[in-house]
């Protein structure tokens, strides 16, 4: 599906204005399907950074700005903001799919629709959530607990879920009362354009929400900022690392949301044939490029084979194609660079011993785009490189085991804890599996987020909670005032 026109954007969204950027670069972005320049933004630099984040401390520290509003003022805001969003949500989805290959009918359900929701849920939650509890001093007195908004945050989205994850983290830092500077990846910038749109459309105060499209090293300037009070990421566990090392040396907040190798586990009870559609969702959803998806497949040893079949069968019955057609089921990966790594992980699961059964290389009717067929790996050892690193392609390593022990134990044994599944028609003995799974999320027969739910990971996916009112916590920081006890009446 080639495109006819190009969305080409000469200025930056900064201080509630369009306003031209200081340097000259440009980033270009290609569509996924076709390989098509399709649009270009200002490259941001770090003077563009400097400019946005005095446009956020502004902001924030006026006396009568953003943070000051009361919480019935900010949800109002959010639920115009809501508005705006959904009624600009097909044109995102579209966006969307043809910057990172997610195919549009899933992009419809998750990118038209999920970021509208959060902001409801957010403005909903802020109502509820009470800023100040007082207490009784264990020494006399009075103790004012006070929730106030942690200032301006540095924000940095990924490419694969790029206006769901800015809303992971603006949608509660909005409710909050903060005030950020967002960064969105190169791969997917002209969806940003509309996010602009959307929040001018919703009154929100200039400086309260500021986007510079921008590569790594802008977004390393960003994070080291000394305007910037807390940093908002969500990526790859390597660049996680060093976020928290700088954050560390710099005694500032940091959430980060990280990679995954999460387990689908499938009991020997399983009803495959009857869940292809959720193992679908919860295996290779958005063409493998989720982070918590179930990209190891673990199969009880005297059910392999069957798994195998189902697995095998589901990957070769998959629509793939243009990211723009309603019929594609798996689109193209996001670049060509991530194609290149897909690859060189299905050549290592093959030198390791690995058996391919359905997929392995590229479609062969499709001439242009990023494509890379839904590949299933039989006969692999979890110690085996396809099931230690996330690939970030639809790529699944099915894993043998021997009773519900070492299902745990191989589950257990990475370096990762992000999502994963347990699959049962026993859901009382699937939650006991769930429990013991060392992960930060895990579904019973699907896997699914959930916005009043907290997501995040452990072990070496990532540090604290997005979503849920834990996902608004992280943006309040807690102030304790110590009021003297009333003196004694005068005699």
């Amino acid at each position: 599906m080639s495109t006819q026109t190009t969305i080409d954007s000469a200025e930056l969204f900064i201080g509630g204005e369009w306003i031209p950027p200081e340097g000259s670069g440009r980033i270009s972005v290609l569509a996924a399907s076709t390989e098509e320049v399709v649009g270009s933004v200002p490259d941001g630099t770090n003077a563009d950074i400097d400019v946005a984040v005095r446009a956020a401390r502004s902001a924030f520290d006026d006396p009568s700005g953003w943070s000051s509003w009361s919480s019935e003022d900010r949800a109002q805001a959010l639920e115009r903001l809501a508005g705006a969003l959904a009624s600009r949500g097909e044109q995102i989805a579209q966006r969307v799919s043809l910057q990172n290959g997610m195919p549009i009918s899933f992009a419809l359900q998750v990118e038209a629709a999920f970021p509208a929701l959060l902001a409801q849920y957010y403005a909903g939650l802020i109502r509820q959530t009470a800023l100040q509890e007082d207490r009784a001093g264990l020494l006399g007195g009075t103790i004012h607990v006070v929730r106030k908004p942690v200032g301006v945050v540095g924000a940095i989205v990924p490419w694969n879920y790029p206006q769901t994850l800015a809303m992971f983290k603006l949608a509660p830092l909005l409710a909050a009362g903060c005030t950020v500077v967002m960064k969105p990846s190169p791969e997917t910038v002209l969806d940003s354009l509309l996010l602009a749109e959307a929040i001018i459309e919703a009154g929100l105060p200039p400086g309260v929400v500021n986007l510079v499209p921008a590569g790594r090293e802008v977004g390393a300037y960003l994070v080291e900022h000394p305007g910037v009070d807390k940093v908002a990421f969500t990526g790859s566990t390597a660049a996680g690392r060093t976020i928290a090392r700088r954050c560390g040396e710099l005694l500032r907040p940091v959430t980060l949301e990280l990679g995954g190798k999460s387990a689908a586990i499938v009991l020997d009870d399983a009803d495959l044939a009857g869940s292809t559609e959720a193992l679908f969702a919860a295996t290779m959803a958005n063409n493998g490029q989720t982070c918590n998806i179930g990209t190891r497949v673990l199969a009880p040893r005297a059910r392999y084979d069957e798994v195998l079949e189902v697995f095998s069968g589901l990957a070769n019955a998959l629509v793939v194609g243009d990211s723009l057609d309603p019929a594609t089921q798996v689109g193209p990966v996001a670049s060509a660079r991530q194609r290149e790594r897909i690859e060189g992980y299905i050549a290592k699961g093959r030198a390791d011993g690995g058996r391919i059964v359905a997929g392995g290389g590229r479609p062969p009717e499709q001439e242009r785009g990023w494509f890379v067929q839904p590949t299933i790996f039989a006969d692999v050892d979890n110690s085996d490189t396809i099931a230690r690193e996330e690939i970030f392609g639809p790529v699944l390593a099915v894993i043998p085991y021997d009773g519900v022990e070492e299902a745990v134990a191989i589950a257990n044994d990475s370096e990762f804890g992000l999502g994963g599944s347990v699959w049962s028609r026993d859901t009382e003995r699937a939650q006991d599996v769930a429990r013991r799974v060392q992960t930060g999320s895990i579904g019973i027969n699907h896997y699914m987020l959930d916005p009043a739910a907290p997501f995040g990971g452990v072990k070496a996916s990532g540090i604290g909670r997005e979503l849920g009112p834990e996902g608004l916590s992280a943006y309040l920081q807690l102030q304790s005032i110590y009021e003297a006890p009333e003196p004694p009446p005068a005699d």
